[in-house]
C-alpha cells in the first residue's frame, strides 16, 4: 500500500510501526454547532481509510479528537446565556449523531480537550524547562527559532515568513519574541472558562492539545495523522514543533490531509449563502448518498457540491441498491441450490473485481476508482445473475457487492420500511376520529406523524404512507 505523505511529497510505501497494526490520529471538530459538510469530508474519507486498514488484517487503534474549549464554543455559550460546557456537550451528542448517520465509525478513543488539561500543563512545563518555551505575564509561547525543523511539513521557510509574508504568521501580542512564536497557554478573561496552572488561571493554546492527546492514547510516534489541508500550517506544523520538542523523537510517520469542499465552484461561507450543515443535508438525502458523493472523488483532489453532483450520486447509489434487491429476489426464486462448473469459472471474474478495487485502495486510497470496480462487478450482476442461476452464484455475488461497499462504509441493501405499534394505533385512531367527524383530532393526528417523520396520503385504497 502506498500512500501521499504531505511531509516528503511523494506516495511512500506504508510501513507500520508495529507489524500489523496501525496507529492514526484525525484532528476532530470544535464543537460550537452542527457539523457542516466540510467537517464531514475528513470524517468519512479518514474513516474509510480505517475501515481500508482493517479489511486488509491491520489492527486499528483510531482517535479522534473533539475541541470542547474554544473562543467559538465561548462567544456561542456568552450569546446563548450558558456555559460552554453545556455548548460542548450538546454538540458533541449532535455531531455523534450525524457520523452515525453517515455510517462513520466510533473512534476508538474520543478524547475531549478539557479532560485532557493535566497532560497539556505537564508538556507545557517540559517545553519551557528544556527552553523551547517561555512565559510572558501569564501567557506561554512557543519559541520557534529554537526549532531548527520549523517548518519542514508545509514546506515554508522560516526567513521568507518573517521577511513579509505576514497572512502566514500566527497572530499574537506584542509580547512575543518572534513573530511566529505560538501560544502554549493564555491567561482567563472575564466570563471565560479557565484552570490552574503554574502561570496563573488560565486555558491551553489549541495546538497543544492534539499533540497531548496523540502522545497519550497512541504514544510519542504514530503511524499516521491526517486531517484537511487547511490544518497543514500552522496546526499540524505546530503540532510537530511542540511533540518532537518534547518528546525528542519523530511525531508520525505519514502526513495525510483531504483537500477542500467547494460549494457549486465558490468556497462555502455564510456570508455567501452556500453554508451547509450535515444535518441540513440530510433532510433532503439519505446521508449514504453524501458519504457516496464524498468517495467518488479522490481526497487529496478539490470537490465541488452540487445539487447535481448530489442527484448523480443519489441516482448511483440507487443503481447499486436496485441491483442488490434484485439478487434478493432472485435468492428467493430460483430452484437450484448449488453452483454449476460455469458458475465457478465465473467466480474467477467477481475475484478479479475485488482485485480491481484492492490494488485502487493500495493507490493512496483512491476510493474513486474502486467505486468503478463496484459498478464493474454491479453491471456483473445485471447481466449474469437470472432466475436460471444457483442459490450459492447469487449469494457469492451479493455478498461480493456487500463486502466491498462496507470497506466504503456503503450500505447497499435497502432497509426495509415498517410502522411500530405505536404509529399503527395512531393511524387507527386517525381512521376512527375521522368517522366520528371529529376532524380536529384526526388533523392533529397528521400533524405529529408528519413531525415525526411520517406523511400519510389518503387514497381511494387506503391510507398510504412513507417516511420524508
Amino acid at each position: 500500500m502506498r500512500l501521499y505523505n504531505t511531509m516528503s511529497k511523494v506516495k511512500e510505501e506504508f510501513v507500520p510501526i508495529e507489524p500489523g497494526k496501525v496507529s492514526m490520529y484525525v484532528c476532530g471538530p470544535t464543537v460550537y454547532n452542527y457539523i457542516h459538510i466540510g467537517n464531514a469530508r475528513p470524517m468519512i474519507v479518514f474513516d474509510t481509510a480505517r475501515r481500508y486498514f482493517e479489511f486488509r488484517g491491520y489492527e486499528v487503534r483510531y482517535v479522534s479528537n473533539f475541541t470542547d474549549v474554544d473562543d467559538k464554543i465561548i462567544r456561542e455559550a456568552n450569546e446563548e446565556g450558558c456555559s460552554a460546557s453545556e455548548i460542548a456537550e450538546r454538540y458533541i451528542a449532535e455531531c455523534k449523531k450525524d457520523m452515525a448517520a453517515m455510517n462513520v465509525r466510533p473512534a476508538t478513543v474520543h478524547p475531549r480537550a478539557t479532560q485532557e488539561i493535566g497532560g497539556m500543563i505537564e508538556m507545557i512545563r517540559s517545553l519551557i524547562d528544556q527552553g523551547y518555551a517561555y512565559e510572558k505575564n501569564g501567557t506561554v509561547y512557543f519559541s520557534t527559532r529554537k526549532d531548527p525543523d520549523y517548518g519542514k511539513l508545509s514546506h515554508k521557510n522560516l526567513d521568507d515568513l518573517r521577511g513579509g509574508s505576514r497572512s502566514l504568521l500566527v497572530s499574537g501580542e506584542d509580547e512575543k519574541e518572534d513573530p511566529l512564536d505560538f501560544v502554549l497557554w493564555k491567561p482567563k478573561k472575564e466570563g471565560e472558562p479557565y484552570w490552574d496552572s503554574p502561570w496563573g488561571q488560565g486555558r491551553p493554546g489549541w495546538h497543544i492539545e492534539c499533540s497531548v492527546m496523540a502522545r497519550r492514547y497512541l504514544g510519542p510516534t504514530i503511524d499516521i495523522h491526517a486531517g484537511g489541508e487547511d490544518l497543514v500550517f500552522p496546526h499540524h506544523e505546530n503540532e510537530i514543533a511542540q511533540s518532537e520538542c518534547c518528546n525528542h523523537a519523530p511525531f508520525a510517520h505519514y502526513w495525510l490531509h483531504n483537500a477542500f469542499l467547494n460549494i457549486d465552484n465558490r468556497k462555502m461561507s455564510k456570508s455567501l449563502g452556500n453554508f451547509f450543515t450535515v444535518r441540513e443535508i440530510g433532510e433532503k438525502y439519505d446521508l449514504q448518498v453524501l458519504r457516496l458523493f464524498m468517495l467518488s472523488a479522490h481526497y487529496r483532489s478539490p470537490l465541488n457540491f452540487s445539487a447535481e453532483l448530489m442527484e448523480s450520486a443519489k441516482t448511483s447509489l440507487e443503481r447499486i441498491r436496485n441491483a442488490v434487491d434484485n439478487l434478493n429476489y432472485l435468492l428467493s426464486a430460483v430452484a437450484s441450490d448449488e453452483m454449476t462448473e460455469a458458475e465457478k469459472n465465473k467466480m474467477e471474474q467477481i475475484n478479479g473485481f475485488e482485485q480491481k478495487f484492492i490494488e485502487a485502495m493500495d493507490d493512496d486510497l483512491n476510493t474513486a476508482d474502486a467505486l468503478a470496480a463496484i459498478f464493474d462487478l454491479v453491471r456483473f450482476a445485471n447481466a449474469e445473475a437470472n432466475t436460471e442461476s444457483s442459490r450459492a452464484f447469487i449469494g457469492a455475488v451479493k455478498a461480493e457487492i456487500l463486502k466491498l461497499g462496507d470497506v466504503l462504509g456503503l450500505i447497499f441493501e435497502k432497509k426495509e420500511d415498517s410502522l411500530d405499534a405505536e404509529v399503527e394505533k395512531m393511524i387507527e385512531e386517525r381512521q376512527e376520529a375521522r368517522k366520528a367527524k371529529d376532524y380536529a383530532k384526526a388533523d392533529a393526528i397528521r400533524q405529529k406523524l408528519l413531525d415525526m417523520g411520517i406523511e400519510l396520503k389518503d387514497t381511494r385504497e387506503g391510507v398510504k404512507w412513507n417516511r420524508i
